[in-house]
């Protein structure tokens, strides 16, 4: 067994702790009711995400072409393209931007693809603070945590849990209100924005036909990270790319609608350059950094390539049972849930990853909700067997299932011995539905034995 699915298993027993459970099932139905309201504002659901998913196919398909397109556009406003084919590379572009500024600190957005190349650990051995801007993810790296959620880092955390760190860490109230936290939080970043010299974002959208970098959120940080330091740095994987300006007002709304049950975001911004000569705000320099890490091998898998398609709304998380149940630490992965158990093990190897691909009950859910129309529970039965096909050696698990297959082939197999003996195979073998749960016993004959004497 490797060592990252001995953690996997191990960190999944947080499914038997009932505070854990209670909270995720309480913010997870929050943001489904929200889901079914931002659904239901459209008069076909069902069209909008047919046409998202043709848009982000046909982007995949010519990515280079697009990805060409957006360079030549943005570039010519003035900003820089650098590629980056692997974290430390994107590392290395960073530390070059910073090097012979005075920086201290800088100020970051959330943005999925910075944790992705652990960028906070890597500019801190520096000597500059990574400042978290985004309130869920202040409140993880407060606690020395990673993002629980694509979209919401703090979900596993309840509002008294948030009130304990902030009394702990920065002697507040125990008793602060929800709101009282946030407007801590406000007051407290809004010092490094106006003082920090370097902003730093993700993407949610790489538009290819003006060069632009599209920006949505609901607290107002991404666009202060961008409006007051004179520097700006974009972290983004290349398959975010869309092909046209005209394809925002589709996307948009439905990265809304999926991810939060909004009409649209509270802030959307498309970012075409740095501020030219005449604009007294915005960065004097804009540098967009476009990192691969593995999609390009992703890319160059037929089908699985369709994962390159998702906008990260989340909704793949929410609705799957084993995400509610073990959580999003579990995974020990930037990308958790069904998105990130395809795509984890082409980014970090199947050797470490493959067991993710398992980790689903294949009931389909994610594929219904998704709005871009990937297929994640047929690409998670691709990535079992592209994962069984890996291994050399034969396992306890694969003897186990041979075995399992010759006795279930026929039923004079199974009633060759008596419920007894079976109770007593099962004692011998210890746990094999876990230790947190009971094994029901066989009864003294089997159904088909009891079935044929009731007949006759």
């Amino acid at each position: 067994m490797s060592h990252q699915k001995e953690k996997f298993l191990k960190k999944s027993k947080i499914a038997f702790d009932p505070k854990h459970r209670k909270t995720i099932e309480h913010n997870i139905s929050k943001y489904d009711a929200a889901a079914v309201e931002g659904k239901n504002r459209y008069l076909d659901f069902e069209l909008a995400k047919q046409r998202a998913s043709f848009l982000k196919e046909k982007a995949i398909n010519n990515l280079g072409g697009y990805l060409e397109e957006f360079e030549t556009n943005i570039t010519a406003r003035g900003a820089e393209v650098l590629w980056a084919r692997d974290a430390e590379e994107a590392i290395r572009h960073v530390k070059k931007i910073l090097t012979g500024m005075e920086v201290n600190f800088l100020v970051k957005s959330k943005s999925m693809t910075t944790e992705e190349i652990e960028f906070n650990e890597n500019i801190e051995k520096l000597g500059i603070e990574s400042v978290e801007t985004d309130l869920g993810e202040f409140i993880v790296k407060e606690a020395g945590e990673k993002p629980y959620h694509i979209l919401t880092p703090a979900m596993h955390k309840s509002k008294q849990d948030i009130a304990e760190l902030f009394n702990k860490k920065f002697n507040t109230p125990v008793d602060l209100s929800a709101e009282d936290l946030t407007l801590f939080v406000r007051k407290k970043l809004r010092q490094k924005f106006t003082s920090a010299q370097v902003g730093v974002t993700g993407a949610n959208f790489i538009v290819a036909d003006v060069g632009g970098i599209g920006l949505t959120e609901n607290e107002g940080n991404g666009l202060m990270t961008i409006a007051f330091p004179k520097v700006h740095i974009v972290l983004a994987g290349i398959e975010k790319v869309i092909p046209s300006v005209k394809d925002i007002p589709l996307f948009l709304p439905l990265l809304a609608a999926t991810g939060t049950g909004q009409q649209i975001s509270v802030y959307n911004s498309l970012l075409l350059g740095p501020g030219n000569r005449e604009e007294i705000d915005g960065p004097g320099r804009m540098v967009v950094i476009l990192l691969d890490n593995g999609r390009s091998d992703l890319l160059n898998e037929k089908e699985q390539s369709l994962a390159l398609k998702c906008i990260r709304c989340g909704a793949c998380l929410n609705t799957c049972p084993i995400y509610k149940n073990i959580g999003g630490h579990t995974y020990d992965t930037t990308y958790s849930g069904p998105i990130g158990s395809v795509i984890t093990p082409f980014y970090k190897g199947f050797k470490d990853f493959g067991h993710l691909s398992f980790a689903s009950t294949l009931c389909g859910k994610c594929s219904e909700v998704c709005p871009v129309k990937i297929p994640l529970h047929y690409l998670l039965l691709l990535n079992r067997k592209k994962s069984v096909e890996g291994k050399k050696v034969r396992t306890v698990w694969d003897y186990g299932m041979k075995a399992y297959q010759y006795a279930f082939s026929k039923r004079k197999r199974l009633d060759a011995v008596n419920g007894a003996v079976k109770n007593l195979a099962i004692k011998i073998c210890g746990y094999p539905l876990g230790k947190e749960k009971d094994m029901p016993g066989f009864s003294r004959q089997s159904f088909s034995k009891q079935w044929g004497k009731e007949v006759v």
